[in-house]
């Protein structure tokens, strides 16, 4: 395993994250220890969950996953390990979590509560805020309109405050973002200095051959400012492991279960994804394998957020660390990727 350090953090992660959002709907509790197991033998040291997973969100599974992971943390030496998880932003469909969705001091003292308590642990390492509670361009959304009459006030001096008093509690050791914007993120930045407050140290967004959009803004805010990229949905919900090649659709495979998931299935998606895995083909390696070395190599790439339904998807998923793509080749995938730009946004 290869490893790195989160940015301005004494904190060493492997660059191969073990996602999580399938334990609970997908997988059962047994499955996911032996994912656990296994991926600790292999060196992972971080698990990244979420307070409304299992994808996707339903009342009767909400915090399943961090149930699994707490049962099976709760035996473990838990200063070997990196645990990170989120507080779910506002959103009508969720509102069985809590009664207010949003980040109020209120609702954030209730998520973590109820977060500690199911993954069984007195602290996490990473706490993150997993998607704005403004109106902002995120799960795929694309084209930018402002609304003038939004409810949300800025909030992000009260928002990291709250967060810098759990680090002081001892609850928290550093917070992050996810799904955020680049204006969104440098504004983090700016209000921590100003108050001398707690720093945003990671960003966890969508990032693949086929979406990388990361790079348009964010990855230079990320070089410049030392925040470091989660990578998430690496192999695009499935599809660049390539088993949905020539319009084949896997009985129990993600995208044939909850076809609502529908961000990686345009034509350019499925266009893109056959010339990678020409591409893979020509290099001797598998897709999923040419699809995680390409994340794995990006310099703002902290860690590598991967998931995996059976193990041998999670094996071959791990052994990515071990593949490294020659300049050549990554000049063959920009040259793919000019295209079908950012295919899936």
């Amino acid at each position: 395993m290869k490893y790195s350090k989160i940015p301005n953090t004494d904190i060493k992660v492997s660059k191969i994250c073990l996602g999580t959002m399938t334990f609970g709907e997908q997988n059962t509790e047994n499955d996911a220890h032996e994912q656990l197991n296994y991926a600790v033998e292999q060196g992972i040291n971080f698990i990244d969950t979420a307070e409304m997973y299992s994808v996707p969100g339903r009342e009767e599974t909400q915090g399943s996953t961090e149930r699994f992971i707490g049962t099976w943390l709760k035996n473990k030496k838990r200063e070997d390990l990196v645990v990170a998880t989120k507080i779910a932003g506002p959103s009508p469909g969720l509102s069985y979590i809590r009664d207010n969705m949003g980040f109020s001091n209120e609702a954030i003292d209730d998520a973590i509560g109820k977060s500690l308590k199911r993954l069984q642990t007195d602290y996490l390492d990473i706490y993150q805020l997993h998607w704005p509670d403004r109106n902002a361009n995120f799960f795929g959304k694309r084209n930018y309109v402002h609304n003038p009459n939004e409810q949300w006030e800025d909030n992000f001096q009260q928002v990291i405050e709250k967060l810098d008093s759990l680090v002081q509690e001892g609850k928290i050791r550093h917070y992050g973002v996810s799904n955020e914007t680049s204006w969104g993120v440098m504004r983090h930045l700016s209000e921590s200095s100003k108050h001398n407050l707690t720093r945003c140290k990671t960003i966890q967004n969508p990032y693949s051959l086929l979406n990388r959009l990361f790079e348009v803004n964010l990855a230079e805010v990320s070089m410049r400012e030392n925040v470091g990229l989660l990578a998430y949905s690496p192999m695009a919900f499935g599809r660049l492991s390539g088993k949905f090649l020539n319009g084949k659709m896997p009985e129990g495979s993600r995208i044939k279960l909850f076809p609502q998931f529908s961000r990686y299935n345009s034509e350019q998606s499925i266009l893109a994804t056959k010339m990678y895995a020409d591409l893979a083909k020509e290099l001797n390696l598998s897709l999923a394998h040419l699809s995680l070395a390409f994340v794995n190599q990006q310099p703002f790439v902290t860690s590598n957020i991967i998931g995996a339904t059976t193990m041998e998807q999670l094996k071959e998923n791990i052994e990515s660390i071990h593949v490294e793509l020659s300049q050549e080749t990554l000049e063959k995938i920009d040259k793919i990727q000019e295209l079908q730009p950012n295919t899936a946004p």
